[in-house]
């Protein structure tokens, strides 16, 4: 709670002191001792009105794989379900605010997928990539944690006020900063050092030549950690960071199988229960090759325009296919 004291002073302080309290009491602090008592009287009262718990560089509820960190948080605000920070797997799901809608769709099958198969979704609750995996890991029914740079208990930002309000019923929000802190420029940055120690696999979906994600996956990286990456087109200025991190040698993520195998995990395919040759089969088994536009839907499955449509239409209302903006039609993935 003193201007000056963050992970690094906080850290060569108590080499030299042995402990936090033995620091605190050196006479050098006694000045300014009353103001840094008042400020952490003030935190943990905000703290107390929102159920949030602090969580210091000792306490056993931290996953040990924080102490890898060279700059270990001195203390964590957390708001939601602590049982989560033992959670087993987890994985990481970062990438660009400015997500194209491929980028944003196979971030939902990533996550989606990972949640439904026992992992726990961590991720920054940015704009795009980043509350696109905490969203999709909830409609699966599983298990996000959200590692913010404001305090925990503000939506940041504020489009994601109910996602915020979502995860903190039904997930974790952690935090270095206390209750009610605004962002910094270093706040998002320093975020993502945790993000990257809480989990044994970072995955990147989109990022630019200097997103954000690119912090994460060299922290990774530093831990000795698992990094891969979505490719995409050479041309697209969010593809450029994660098409450089292919080049580098980062794994390459080529389907939800691929993901989920960094991890050891597997999933059950979805394949709907369909009537031998009927409309539905053949439209089923045309999809196989990937997506297609209706008529070509059509001239694959052997069909009619109208029974082609009406297969299609019973196939996305059982969940197993899906239509693009554009037209498209294709499978489904969990």
């Amino acid at each position: 709670m003193l201007d000056g004291i963050g992970c690094v002073t906080f850290a060569d302080l108590i080499a030299r002191f042995g402990s936090p309290v033995r620091a605190f009491d050196d006479a050098a602090w006694a000045p300014r001792r009353d103001e840094a008592f008042a400020a952490a009287d003030a935190a943990l009262a905000a703290a107390d009105r929102t159920g949030m718990r602090l969580l210091p560089w000792d306490d056993p509820a931290l996953p040990g794989a924080l102490a890898e960190l060279a700059q270990r948080p001195p203390v964590l605000w957390a708001l939601g379900d602590l049982a989560l920070l033992d959670a087993r797997p987890r994985v990481a799901i970062v990438g660009t605010r400015r997500a194209t809608a491929y980028g944003l769709r196979v971030t939902r099958a990533l996550a989606g997928a990972f949640a439904r198969a026992g992992a726990c979704v961590v991720s920054g609750l940015a704009r795009g990539i980043d509350a696109a995996a905490h969203r999709a890991a909830l409609d699966a029914g599983g298990t996000t944690i959200a590692v913010l740079g404001t305090g925990a208990d503000l939506a940041y930002p504020p489009a994601n006020r109910a996602l915020h309000a979502d995860i903190a019923a039904r997930g974790l929000l952690i935090s270095e900063h206390p209750p009610g802190e605004r962002a910094n420029g270093g706040s998002f940055p320093r975020r993502n050092r945790i993000i990257a120690a809480l989990c044994p696999l970072t995955i990147v979906v989109e990022a630019g030549a200097k997103s954000g994600a690119l912090i994460t996956a060299k922290n990774a990286v530093d831990l000795g950690r698992t990094v891969a990456a979505v490719p995409g087109c050479i041309d697209q200025p969010q593809s450029e960071g994660t098409n450089l991190l292919l080049r580098d040698g980062a794994g390459m993520i080529c389907g939800v199988e691929d993901a989920l195998a960094l991890l050891g995990l597997t999933r059950a395919v979805r394949r709907p229960t369909l009537e031998p040759n009927s409309d539905e089969q053949r439209v089923w088994e045309a999809l196989g090759a990937g997506s297609l536009d209706l008529d070509a839907v059509c001239s694959r499955a052997g069909l009619p325009a109208d029974r082609c449509l009406a297969a299609v239409t019973a196939l996305e209302l059982a969940g197993a296919v899906e239509c693009s903006m554009t037209g498209e039609v294709r499978r489904r993935i969990d």
